[in-house]
């Protein structure tokens, strides 16, 4: 974390405890003046005035260290999800990117397709919500038919695909970690 944000994390943390910098400052252990200059970003905390100001805070010393996210990087609007078609099927993700662990998108399947020609498993677990259906399940070898509301978890490395039996285009929101398409 750059010392502008661990600056601006300290004052937001400080500031929602309801704590002035000098209460802070004494609690922590630190002159109210390094304080000061800490929250401004002009000095750097030691590690160990860092855990001070952190236990002062009753928070973990590495909610100063992870990254603040800028919330635009974040909000997907529905205009903007990116559009894929893979093997016939549309896929709008829902997830910003591929770039963490879990990805969320919308499969969207036409009449009578379906996600494979046959069972294929992926080393990620799976939790699909059908958000319009009914859609025919196969999981590990048995068949389901899943309707609107419906949900399921798939587990890692269990053989399944879907697929479109109706007359109408059905859709799944589904979270994979890792990502798998």
């Amino acid at each position: 974390m750059e010392q502008d944000e661990l600056a601006k994390k300290i004052t937001q943390l400080r500031k929602e405890a309801g704590r002035t910098q000098t209460q802070l400052a004494q609690d922590a252990g630190l002159t109210t003046s390094m304080l000061n200059q800490i929250e401004k970003g002009k000095a750097t905390p030691s590690i160990q005035s860092l855990k001070s100001i952190a236990k002062a805070l009753d928070t973990p010393v590495f909610t100063f260290l992870m990254e603040q996210h800028d919330a635009s990087e974040l909000i997907v609007r529905k205009e903007e999800r990116k559009q894929m078609m893979i093997d016939g099927i549309h896929y709008e993700l829902v997830s910003p990117d591929f770039t963490s662990t879990l990805v969320t998108a919308i499969m969207r399947l036409s009449a009578g397709a379906a996600s494979s020609d046959s069972p294929l498993s992926h080393r990620g677990e799976e939790v699909a919500f059908v958000m319009q259906g009914p859609i025919e399940l196969t999981l590990e070898g048995t068949t389901h038919i899943l309707q609107a509301g419906d949900s399921v978890k798939i587990p890692p490395f269990a053989e399944h695909m879907y697929r479109n039996t109706s007359q109408e285009e059905v859709s799944i929101l589904f979270s994979v970690t890792p990502p798998a398409f």
